[in-house]
């Protein structure tokens, strides 16, 4: 996922105080009053984002931030379980012998306003993303599905998609191939049902909570305090409610790491990692040393993305240069800290298929980086080092500074070019990206599902909404399209691999390290522990003080 990947230490915008949680105590009245409708004392956890979330409709939304809230107050046909995918909104579903049809049955779910949730809220939804005029980016995830692209890119009919009502329970998808994921993919947030009648009603309904903003998962969005705050209450219309321990999630906008820490150590906020804020750097020896320090393996990775477009990144030497003159393993041993792994590749090693990949490139190969610059200084006629000057853009926060002034001083240090930092809000930066207002990026991005595909698939086109770099190659292309026609597995992962390799030569990004999941927790809080692709399902927490 992108700005996905907002990614672990990604961080911005307001600061605002924490909700405490509710008072066991006290009077009669008041303890009576935070009882739920089965007689247990109401249930509350604290938490923090570190921004606004930049869009809470599920096919408009890109990032991590505004995902977790959907994943929690919205449910696809399926969702994920201790990293496997399990049934919800559909009680059953069938596949044909050629893996092409899927026949979705399901289950007497209702809305938070009651209504019941039905297979025209998921046509609705899914017709709403492909449609060209809605500009959404994440419109590609929904290509498995027949006449997807076509319609998508304006090549195709809204008639001709792969997506039938057979009845009010009953939905009908057809693949264009057979998707080894497909199950996976209807558990991500741009498969989310939106409830028809309220969006046709009213087509700013995901601007606001409460009544307007109607959802199925099993928490409802009661509060949005704009640059503050966001509540979640649990939605007893939902129909596994007798599941869900939580009765309120009181989640605070709190963009400086440093801050997020003291209120972990001070006790107002339960729960401290990715997606829910960030562990600071300088807090992770601490929290090691102390014991409380979980670390995850996890499908994403750290990147800089280049704009391909650029005065000197459109040069494939000069990114090339920029590339290897880094050293990861000094960036992680000195100011990450958290075991991740210096990326050589765009696909991790914890992915099927990619376990025993090593890599494109050396990690701090200066040498290597300074034949490639004066290669590149040759074709764009520059004559000394010194003329060339790339900036490093970040989204506000500790983390991403120090880890662009490590980078910067590789630079100048290493290839005697002019470096500038500068940092923008989440939501600013998110535009400069979609802009190619910049030299280089950072961004991390997130598994959307456990496969290679969903770290390849974003640089397909220019125009993919997630791609933020302006390059594109008709032979890597190819070699996607062709990967998601092949069935047999091991050709598969070779085509995905000639992919990476095309890339790999030219650099759209820089790979940086591949991530892990920092976090803390208080004794208290039960069953909140990030999966391999980071999400976490606030329906599976409790906490027992």
């Amino acid at each position: 996922m992108k700005k996905k990947n907002i990614l672990l230490l990604t961080l911005l915008l307001a600061l605002s105080v924490v909700l405490t949680a509710c008072n066991f105590g006290g009077k009669e009245e008041d303890k009576s009053a935070s009882e739920d409708k089965g007689g247990e004392g109401s249930k509350e956890i604290n938490l923090v984002i570190a921004s606004e979330p930049p869009s809470l409709h599920p096919g408009l939304a890109t990032d991590s931030t505004s995902g977790v809230i959907l994943q929690n107050v919205f449910e696809g046909l399926t969702t994920v379980k201790d990293g496997e995918v399990v049934n919800a909104a559909a009680e059953d579903v069938k596949i044909s012998d050629d893996q092409l049809t899927y026949t979705f049955t399901l289950r007497d779910a209702k809305w938070s306003n009651g209504d019941s949730v039905t297979a025209s809220d998921f046509e609705y939804a899914w017709k709403w993303a492909l449609n060209p005029a809605n500009a959404s980016e994440y419109a590609s995830i929904l290509y498995p599905i027949k006449g997807a692209q076509a319609y998508n890119l304006g090549e195709g009919s809204e008639e001709d998609l792969g997506i039938k009502v057979v009845d009010e329970k009953t939905l009908e998808v057809t693949l264009e191939n057979p998707t080894p994921y497909f199950l996976e993919l209807t558990s991500f947030k741009t498969y989310f049902p939106i409830h028809k009648a309220t969006a046709e009603a009213n087509d700013t309904w995901y601007a606001e909570a409460g009544e307007t903003y109607v959802t199925n998962g099993p928490f409802k969005l009661t509060e949005w305090q704009h640059g503050g705050s966001v509540t979640l209450e649990k939605n007893e219309n939902y129909w596994d409610a007798e599941n869900v321990a939580l009765n309120k999630v009181n989640i605070s906008m709190v963009e400086s790491e440093t801050t997020t820490v003291t209120m972990f150590d001070a006790g107002e906020i339960d729960f401290l990692g990715a997606p829910f804020g960030t562990v600071a750097l300088d807090a992770i020896d601490r929290y090691n040393e102390e014991g409380i320090l979980n670390i995850e393996p996890y499908s994403a990775i750290y990147w800089y993305k280049f704009n391909t477009t650029g005065k000197y990144t459109s040069n494939v030497n000069i990114r090339k240069a920029l590339t290897l003159a880094v050293d990861r393993q000094g960036l992680i041993d000195n100011i990450t800290k958290g075991e991740q792994t210096p990326a050589l590749g765009m696909v991790p090693t914890g992915v099927a298929g990619f376990e025993d990949s090593e890599g494109y490139f050396k990690d701090n190969d200066i040498e290597g980086a300074k034949a490639a610059l004066e290669a590149g200084m040759k074709e764009l006629g520059i004559t000394d080092p010194s003329q060339i000057e790339i900036g490093i853009s970040i989204n506000t926060s500790e983390a991403h500074s120090a880890i662009a002034q490590h980078i910067q001083e590789s630079w100048v240090k290493n290839l005697g070019i002019n470096v500038k930092i500068d940092n923008s809000e989440w939501q600013v930066y998110l535009d400069k990206l979609t802009a190619l207002d910049f030299d280089t990026a950072r961004m991390g991005w997130i598994a959307d599902y456990n496969d290679a595909y969903s770290f390849l698939e974003q640089f397909d086109s220019a125009e993919n909404g997630n791609n933020d770099t302006g390059w594109e190659n008709a032979d890597y292309a190819a070699l996607l399209q062709q990967s998601a026609k092949e069935t047999d597995p091991a050709k598969r992962i070779e085509l995905l691999k000639q992919a990476e390799a095309i890339a790999m030569t030219e650099f759209p990004v820089a790979p940086i390290y591949y991530y892990t999941n920092l976090s803390v927790k208080k004794d208290y809080v039960e069953n909140m522990a990030p999966d391999q692709l980071g999400n976490i399902y606030l329906k599976y927490v409790d906490i027992n003080k």
